[in-house]
């Protein structure tokens, strides 16, 4: 980590391997790290990500905002159904990086598509991370509630926190519940009054409620 010039912690790129993305660091002792990733049309640089970054490295939390596969391949446009497998082990890669870095408590993020990408790996790999914060989960396309993304969601036996818009074309509140219904684990949700599918971080204030529901969800705030 370096310092800027005015004294605010500037994240350090990683490129790794499979990992690529940006690292905050705490200024003191880590309590814990957090992985955290981004939907079908952005990146690391997504201004969600970039504001929960900030917000746990500023409670003492390690936290790498990554690109998945797809992104790491081209700079813009969808990923492809067919390479969603090498989406999640870049997933996989990340979490292993952190593991590496910092032997602590591990949470996964992700927002859309990264999410769901996120809660799949955990749900084949239970034991992976101690904790997923899905952010806008994306049920189903806009206007296909019958393309429904939640076949995996039993095999779920992860902590999980959602965070969801009430204006979200990808599921409405109600389908959200309906879905947490067939997860096994213990879960929250965080509901955005007003936001849509992107949740306008600056807005709304999504990483400061995240992050407090999260420290309370998760326990966070007593990992050492």
């Amino acid at each position: 980590m370096t310092e800027g010039t005015d004294d605010v912690d500037v994240p350090e790129f990683v490129d790794v391997a499979e990992v690529r993305g940006f690292l905050h660091t705490p200024s003191g002792p880590s309590l814990g790290s957090l992985a955290l990733t981004h939907g079908a049309g952005g990146n690391s640089d997504a201004p969600l990500l970039v504001a929960t970054a900030e917000a746990w490295s500023a409670r003492g939390f390690t936290v790498l905002r990554f690109d998945l596969a797809f992104r790491q391949q081209k700079p813009s446009g969808p990923p492809h159904p067919s390479k969603a497998d090498a989406d999640r082990a870049s997933i996989d890669a990340a979490v292993m990086y952190l593991r590496r870095l910092y032997g602590g408590p591990i949470l996964l993020g992700g927002h859309s598509y990264g999410g769901r990408q996120a809660s799949m790996l955990v749900a084949e790999q239970p034991e992976l991370v101690d904790g997923l914060i899905l952010m806008s989960y994306p049920l189903h396309p806009p206007g296909k509630p019958e393309k429904a993304r939640t076949a995996h969601l039993p095999q779920l036996r992860t902590r999980t926190m959602f965070v969801h818009g009430t204006k979200d074309l990808f599921g409405s509140p109600a389908e959200l519940s309906d879905a947490i219904a067939l997860v096994p684990a213990h879960t929250a949700t965080i509901e955005i009054s007003g936001a849509g599918h992107d949740l306008s971080a600056k807005k709304y204030g999504v990483a400061g409620l995240v992050l407090e529901r999260a420290l309370e969800f998760f326990d966070a705030g007593s990992w050492s």
